[in-house]
C-alpha cells in the first residue's frame, strides 16, 4: 500500500469519527457482535492460517488465540454499557453547588500494530478494546505471518468499512508511512527496538501510546517448590508456540540444592509432553523464519545441553532444549531468547535472586515456584516486573479481569478488560456548576471573612 493510500485511509477514518457515529454504545455493541461472529465462524480457517505461519495445532490455535479473542469480545459485550457511562464523583464543598463527573471519551483514530508470534490474539484483542471504547482503528499486522495477516484482512473487510476499521498489510515501508501519520492513539506490540522507534514517531504529534514489549522473564524455582509440578507447568509455558511467546520463561534461577533433581524432572516432562521425536511431533510448532531459526539455534551450546539441541532448518524446527551450568557470560543470556531454549542458572539465597532480577532490565513477566510464603512475598514485593504467576506461568494474561502490560524496558500501559477499555479512552473531568447559587468568596475584592472561610474549607 502506498503512502497516499494510507493517508487517505486515515483521513476517511477521521471524517467518520467526527460524525459521532462511534459514540453510540449500541453502535459499538453491534460492531463487537460482528467481530465475534466473523471470528467464531472462521475458527477452522484461522487454525489453518496459523498452522502455515507457525506450525500451531488446531487445539493450540483455539486455546491461545481464537478462544481468548472470543473471550475478550464477550467480556466487552457484557460490560461496555457500564464502562461507557458517565461516573459522578464527590464534589468539594468549596465548589457548592455543582456536580462533578468523569466522561469516558474515545481518543479517535487509533493505530494498532501487532507482531507475528500470536498474530490473531495480539491484533484482535486490542481491536475489541478500541471498538468498545468508541474509536476507529487502522490495523497493521506483521508481514512475518502472511497467511494469518491476509486472512484477518479478508475477515475485517467483510464486516467493517475501511473508514471504521481498516487493515494495512505490508512491511517496513508501510510501517514507516503509518508512523508518519497523525493518530490519536497508538497501540504497539513487538520488540523494544521497534518500540523505541514508535515512541519517537508518536512524540512528534504528542500521541498517547501503549507499548507491549518483552524482555528476559525470569522463572525462579525455590527449594520449597513442588519440583515435578513446576517442571510440568514450565515445560508447557516455555515450549508453547515453540518458545515464541513474549511472556515465556526466558531462563530459570534454581536453588542449587534442588537443581539436579529439577533438571531430571524437566527432562522427564519434555519427553512426556512432546514424545521422543520432537522434530516430527505434528503438534509442536516451528520458528517463524530462517533468520529467526538461525539466531536461536546459534544460542545453543552443545556442551551445556542436557536435553534437546537438535534442529531441522528445512522444517524451521528446533527441539525443546535445556541448557545447564549457564552463566551470564553465555550468549544465551545476552538477549531475549524467543525460542525453545531454556537455560538454567542457580542461586543460594532469595536475596541473591532479588539482586539479580533488579540489576537487569525490568522484565515483562516473572514466575516464582515455591511453597514458602515468605519467599513468595519477598520476590513478588521487591522485584520489578510487569506481571506474573506464583507456581505457574503465562496464565496471568489469560483473563479480562486484570490488566496485562510491562513496566520500564518491558513496556508502558496495559490492556485486557476494563484496563483495555481505559487504554483507548480519555476521561474528561467535568464540573457542572449550578446557576441558582454563586458563592462570593473567590471574587475580588477579597475580605477577611471570605479568607477565613477559604482557610476553613481548603485544608
Amino acid at each position: 500500500m502506498t503512502k497516499d493510500q494510507i493517508t487517505e485511509i486515515v483521513a476517511k477514518q477521521r471524517a467518520f469519527f467526527q460524525t459521532g457515529a462511534t459514540l453510540d454504545v449500541e453502535f459499538r455493541i453491534d460492531a463487537l457482535k460482528k467481530l465475534r461472529r466473523v471470528v467464531a465462524d472462521n475458527e477452522a480457517a484461522i487454525a489453518e492460517a496459523m498452522g502455515q505461519d507457525l506450525g500451531k495445532s488446531a487445539v493450540e490455535s483455539y486455546m491461545c488465540e481464537t478462544g481468548m479473542v472470543l473471550s475478550e469480545i464477550s467480556y466487552m459485550l457484557r460490560h461496555v454499557r457500564g464502562f461507557a457511562r458517565e461516573k459522578t464523583v464527590p464534589t468539594p464543598i468549596v465548589q457548592f453547588a455543582s456536580r462533578s463527573y468523569q466522561k469516558p471519551t474515545p481518543y479517535g483514530v487509533t493505530l494498532i500494530m501487532s507482531p507475528w508470534n500470536y498474530p490473531l490474539l495480539l491484533t484482535l484483542d486490542p481491536l475489541a478494546d478500541a471498538i468498545a471504547a468508541g474509536n476507529t482503528a487502522v490495523i497493521k499486522p506483521s508481514a512475518y505471518s502472511p497467511a494469518t495477516s491476509e486472512l484477518m484482512k479478508k475477515l475485517i473487510e467483510s464486516v467493517f468499512p475501511a473508514e471504521y476499521v481498516a487493515v494495512v498489510t505490508g512491511g517496513r515501508e508501510e510501517n514507516a508511512s503509518l508512523l508518519e501519520e497523525k493518530f490519536d492513539n497508538i497501540f504497539f506490540t513487538g520488540s523494544k527496538t521497534v518500540g523505541r522507534m514508535v515512541l519517537e514517531k508518536a512524540a512528534v504529534h504528542l500521541t498517547s501510546t501503549t507499548l507491549e514489549l518483552g524482555g528476559k522473564s525470569p522463572c525462579i524455582v525455590d527449594r520449597s517448590a513442588d519440583l515435578k509440578l513446576a517442571a510440568r507447568r514450565i515445560v508447557f509455558g516455555k515450549f508453547l508456540n515453540c518458545g515464541q511467546t513474549c511472556v515465556a520463561p526466558d531462563y530459570i534461577l534454581c536453588h542449587h540444592s534442588v537443581k539436579e533433581r529439577f533438571v531430571e524432572c524437566l527432562k522427564a516432562e519434555i519427553r512426556r509432553q512432546y514424545g521422543s521425536d520432537y522434530l516430527r511431533n505434528p503438534t509442536y510448532g516451528k520458528m517463524i523464519s530462517g533468520k529467526h531459526f538461525r539466531r536461536v539455534a546459534g544460542l545453543i551450546d552443545p556442551e551445556k545441553t542436557v536435553i534437546g539441541g537438535g534442529s531441522d532448518e528445512a522444517a524451521l524446527k528446533i527441539e525443546p532444549t535445556v541448557m545447564d551450568r549457564v552463566t551470564w557470560d553465555d550468549p544465551v543470556m545476552g538477549e531475549e531468547i524467543f525460542g525453545p531454549v531454556l537455560p538454567i542458572l542457580t542461586f543460594d539465597s532469595i536475596e541473591e535472586v532479588i539482586g539479580v532480577v533488579n540489576s537487569h532490565d525490568k522484565p515483562l513477566a516473572l514466575y516464582i515456584y515455591a511453597g514458602d510464603k515468605a519467599v513468595i512475598k519477598a520476590v513478588t514485593s521487591r522485584c520489578a516486573y510487569g506481571g506474573g504467576c506464583v507456581n505457574d506461568c503465562i496464565i496471568h494474561l489469560a483473563t479480562s479481569q486484570m490488566g496485562f502490560g510491562g513496566v520500564g524496558e518491558s513496556g508502558m500501559g496495559a490492556y485486557h478488560g476494563k484496563t483495555g477499555f481505559d487504554a483507548f479512552t480519555h476521561y474528561k473531568s467535568i464540573v457542572d456548576k449550578k446557576t441558582w447559587l454563586d458563592l462570593p468568596m473567590r471574587y475580588q475584592p477579597y475580605k477577611k471573612l471570605y479568607d477565613k472561610l477559604i482557610h476553613l474549607f481548603l485544608k
